[in-house]
């Protein structure tokens, strides 16, 4: 399925749209980092988590569960949020 990458994380992929398998959210996360090493863990923390400034974003629907099936032919979109006044 086609994954949006976020600014921030250009540096692994190179690209802002990138393919990627798996039946769940983790499953494709674990497919990324596969491809791109390191990319999972600024995206999930040590407790298997979504890091804070992390969202996901699959049909337009923020996603926090890791365990969230997906339909391969829907995006999904990796957004990393901003802070600041």
């Amino acid at each position: 399925m086609k994954v949006l990458i976020p600014s921030s994380l250009l540096s692994y992929t190179r690209r802002m749209w990138v393919e990627a398998d798996g039946a769940t959210l983790d499953a494709l996360l674990r497919d990324l980092d596969r491809q791109y090493p390191g990319l999972r863990f600024r995206m999930v923390d040590e407790q298997d988590r979504l890091r804070p400034h992390m969202r996901v974003f699959i049909d337009a629907r923020p996603v926090h569960d890791l365990g969230r099936p997906l339909d391969p032919a829907v995006p999904v979109h990796i957004v990393q949020a901003l802070s600041g006044g």
